[in-house]
């Protein structure tokens, strides 16, 4: 089919439609259907969406003006074969008139009248394609007019948009530099705070919340559905990376929200990686010249096993570096502490091993071997040496070169470890194990003085802190005591430093009712029990200041009497149980992570004890 028509777009904007010379007549019926039902559908459309936007309406606009220049066309091909059909009638009435004579007059009226009826008909078809052309042009400036009008208001509210937009960037901007303030005094906040902690000897209390699990949900055999739903409900929340929301309610009495604050807080979806990040810190403390202790506190099944070593594999631990992302504290800070070395100077340090396990408050040494070479548990005994240190005489030391060497060791002692399910957790530990990484570290007398120099540095900032911080004045003294004695003349005769990193993760307390433990199991409940207790009574009497400390209560406490009274930079995990069955258990171990952050026990020193190198 030829082209309908064209259009010209006039100086206003608006589009004047024109047809070519010698087709002014002519209009393809199907294209003047198939544009009707097209200009139909879209104002369909327009109904159908009111909320279209104005290039639709735009469009429909257009396909209306096409349709009224379709039509027009059609009223004058119309009035063309009109034209046409007078002429030919016009030569018939000549005709006729030659033939007048020959012709009755009857037939020549009828004729006549034929023609009258059709000028009338050509003059009624004309004054209709006028009517028609009158009502296409007010269409075609109505839709012109709403056109125009839709186009300015797109415009302003563009205008608008862009406004918006710059504020929206000024206000991101404004955000960003307020975040960065914000987060740069936090940092400044948590230095202080570090360095406080680091004067005043406190014990660093991290606190980690386990998602809700499987066997949180799985329910008792005398505890009925509703019963079960409702103790299977979240109540400890991390508030933020610094606050425990607790929720606590009982039948008959309002809920009420119990807050617990400690150096960090991590929220069920932290991973280990976060985790570690706040440990690795004090790994470059350790060859710095400190001892380091690691403890993961918490109640059977709330993640402490699983935050020092990673996830279960059967019986094993798995160690693999291609879930990296899921390893513990112990592979990570072994992989730190084996890097932190290689960038020493070659032979300059040496790092031995101990697996020990307090079981029914005896020690065993996982690590012995008899005379065949198996490994297997011996029962060893802590002693109290002249210094007034813990020792445990004869516990075998294992020489390692690298983390997979330290890991394969502690998977063997991990073997040994004793094990027993019960309700609460199918793999519940029954023992607590410590793991010592021992350093050995040679340094010369200039590496000496730095030491001294960074005692020096350590008395600079405890009188700063006490100007910031008055109440620390009245520890003044203490500081002031462990001060190093003046600077030796530096000597190049090689000195031997021992510092120790000490992980250990401890047996979970635990609810006999909950866990349903009978016979020897009930009897292991027992001694976990009482050497946590014990735990908690040697940070009270430390807290207390008392004269006597009852470190010989238990086995557990002995054996870390070192740690745990100053002489190691100590680091307790809390791991706590998200839902509502463990609330009383969660609220335990929240109260003995507060009680261990209060406790003052003084600076931390430095193993300044060096001996020659002969004594090795």
């Amino acid at each position: 089919m030829a082209e309908l028509h064209n259009r010209r777009v006039q100086d206003d904007g608006s589009f004047q439609t024109f047809w070519p010379p010698g087709e002014a007549g002519e209009c393809d019926p199907d294209a003047a259907r198939a544009l009707s039902a097209s200009a139909g559908h879209l104002r369909q459309g327009g109904t159908a969406a009111p909320g279209g936007t104005k290039e639709e309406r735009i469009i429909v606009l257009e396909t209306e003006n096409a349709l009224l220049h379709l039509k027009l066309a059609e009223c004058q091909g119309l009035i063309g074969r009109s034209t046409d059909e007078a002429s030919q009638l016009y030569f018939i009435s000549e005709k006729q008139q030659n033939l007048h004579k020959s012709l009755p007059s009857l037939v020549i009226q009828e004729l006549h009248a034929t023609i009258q009826g059709l000028k009338q008909d050509l003059k009624n078809l004309h004054s209709f394609a006028l009517e028609l052309s009158r009502d296409f042009q007010h269409q075609y400036k109505n839709h012109l007019y709403q056109v125009l009008t839709a186009v300015q208001k797109i415009q302003l509210q563009n205008e608008a948009m862009q406004t918006f937009q710059t504020k929206a960037f000024d206000l991101e901007q404004s955000l960003q530099v307020v975040t960065e303030r914000y987060e740069k005094e936090k940092r400044k906040r948590r230095v202080l705070h570090n360095s406080l902690i680091e004067l005043r000897g406190n014990i660093r209390v991290h606190c980690r919340i386990r998602p809700l699990l499987l066997f949180d949900a799985t329910p008792g055999h005398s505890v009925s559905h509703n019963r079960h739903k409702k103790l299977s409900e979240k109540v400890a929340y991390a508030a933020d990376n610094e606050t425990v929301l607790v929720k606590c309610s009982r039948p008959g009495h309002a809920s009420v929200n119990k807050l617990f604050q400690f150096e960090r807080v991590y929220s069920a979806t932290e991973s280990q990686d976060a985790v570690f990040a706040d440990v690795a810190p004090l790994l470059t403390s350790l060859l710095d010249g400190y001892n380091v202790c690691i403890m993961a506190y918490g109640q059977t099944g709330s993640g402490k096993t699983h935050t020092m070593f990673g996830p279960l594999s059967g019986d094993n631990f798995i160690f693999s570096t291609e879930d990296e992302p899921e390893l513990g504290i112990i592979p990570r800070a072994t992989e730190e502490v084996f890097r932190l070395i290689s960038e020493k100077p070659p032979g300059s340090h040496w790092v031995e091993v101990s697996v020990v396990e307090v079981y029914n408050n005896e020690i065993f040494d996982l690590l012995a071997k008899d005379s065949y070479g198996t490994v297997f548990g011996i029962k060893r005994e802590v002693v109290t040496t002249k210094e007034g240190k813990s020792d445990v005489p004869f516990l075998t030391y294992e020489t390692v070169e690298n983390a997979a060497e330290f890991l394969q060791l502690v998977n063997k002692g991990l073997q040994l470890r004793v094990k027993h399910p019960t309700l609460v957790h199918a793999h519940s530990s029954r023992s607590h194990l410590i793991v010592t990484l021992t350093i050995a570290m040679t340094v010369l007398g200039d590496s000496i003085g730095t030491l001294w120099a960074d005692e020096e540095s350590s008395q600079k900032l405890s009188k700063a802190l006490s100007c910031t911080f008055p109440q620390l004045r009245e520890d003044k003294t203490t500081f002031s005591s462990r001060a190093s004695p003046a600077h030796s003349e530096p000597t190049e005769k090689p000195k031997h430093i021992k510092t120790k990193l000490q992980l250990v993760d401890l047996a979970g307390s635990e609810c006999v009712g909950m866990s349903g433990v009978t016979g020897a199991a009930l009897r292991e409940t027992s001694f976990i029990n009482r050497s946590l207790s014990a735990l908690s009574d040697v940070l009270g009497a430390i807290s207390e200041q008392r004269y006597h400390i009852p470190y010989r209560n238990s086995k557990l406490t002995h054996l870390l009497q070192d740690s745990i009274g100053g002489d190691a930079k100590l680091l307790v995990m809390l791991c706590v149980s998200p839902c509502q069955k463990y609330l009383a258990e969660s609220l335990q171990s929240l109260g003995f992570g507060t009680r261990a952050r209060q406790v003052q026990r003084g600076q931390v020193k430095k193993r300044n004890l060096l001996v020659s190198s002969k004594s090795k």
